[in-house]
């Protein structure tokens, strides 16, 4: 069963295609991340499959409603952290949740015992009466990802949910989503740029840059895209020993520059035991290793001939349109 399916999705603004035809499922209780540089098209993308903008064409179906036929019926099932901060910050944390619960149709003991416990989950109760204007970037994060699970949503979006925020509160955002997974088997949409998010979080990752799906998989299978786990050595005696370093499981061997030996390997962690083995059987002397495994910013490399990182500090087309509308 998938928990959301799209077809076909094209989103364009005026001559700018901001989304180009893209296809993908996310299973029910899975965590699937969106990767991609600023303006690649994801928070479009999550504008379109939450209600907030009618895709151009292409189908979206959300917790088994038509985003465009059934748009109420979508929002009862969904949650959503947006990219920029949406909470009023002249009221409390705990006034926040209150009136996001009324909204929803939670009332009384059942919506002040709910607003008790997830302020309990994000470690803000004892903050509860503190106006937002004086929380920091991580503690209003955590108020609105406690916001948007007060009516135990279906599926929650996250959209680029720790950009900006220190490297604690990043991992402190990463555990309150596990265990949103783990606990309550909730399905999780999550959009960003960091490369280390997508694979500490993501059960499955699609890969998008200028509104096109360039690669979909698990962090190891997109990883296998770029090719071989590289392995160094550093011999006692290489020109001599490099000889004698030859297996099945090696796919390329070379003696660099520095005098370091360079070993092709499908996967390191698997060889590295059999090449300490045929290294003792062959009497050659190891004094030293070290491995590089392909990352995602390398797949994003291979496949696009530049960088993630290289335009992060861009802004997305669809923020500036939006901003834009909100201002009218």
């Amino acid at each position: 069963m998938y928990a959301i399916e799209v077809e076909n999705l094209v989103k364009k603004y005026g001559d700018f295609t901001a989304v180009k035809g893209i296809s993908f499922k996310v299973k029910k209780g899975e965590i699937f991340a969106f990767l991609g540089p600023n303006g690649a098209g994801k928070t479009t993308t999550v504008h379109v499959l939450t209600t907030l903008l009618k895709p151009t064409s292409g189908k979206a179906i959300v917790a088994g409603h038509d985003v465009v036929k059934e748009p109420q019926e979508v929002r009862k099932k969904i949650g959503i952290v947006f990219q920029d901060p949406s909470l009023d910050r002249e009221l409390t944390a705990y006034e926040n949740m209150y009136i996001h619960g009324m909204i929803y149709g939670l009332k009384g003991r059942e919506l002040k015992e709910k607003i008790e416990e997830l302020l309990k989950f994000v470690e803000l109760w004892r903050f509860k009466d503190r106006p937002v204007k004086y929380f920091s970037g991580g503690m209003q994060r955590r108020l609105e990802i406690a916001r948007a699970l007060i009516h135990e949503p279906e599926i929650l979006f996250l959209d680029e949910p720790t950009i900006g925020l220190d490297p604690q509160t990043r991992a402190h955002i990463w555990e309150y989503i596990r265990t949103m997974k783990e606990e309550h088997e909730m399905t999780i949409f999550l959009t960003t740029h960091y490369m280390d998010e997508a694979e500490q979080l993501a059960d499955r990752i699609a890969i998008i840059d200028h509104g096109k799906i360039i690669a979909e998989g698990t962090s190891e299978e997109l990883k296998k895209l770029v090719g071989n786990d590289i392995i160094y050595l550093k011999l006692e005696s290489p020109k001599e020993e490099l000889k004698c370093l030859k297996a099945d499981f090696i796919r390329g061997c070379k003696l660099l520059p520095d005098g370091r030996v360079r070993i092709d390997v499908e996967n390191a962690t698997e060889a590295l035991p059999k090449l300490f083995e045929l290294a003792q059987k062959n009497n050659v002397k190891i004094l030293e290793v070290t491995y590089h495994r392909p990352t995602l910013n390398d797949v994003f490399l291979h496949l696009t001939g530049r960088e993630i990182r290289d335009e992060e500090g861009g802004e997305s087309f669809a923020r500036v349109v939006m901003r834009a509308r909100m201002r009218r």
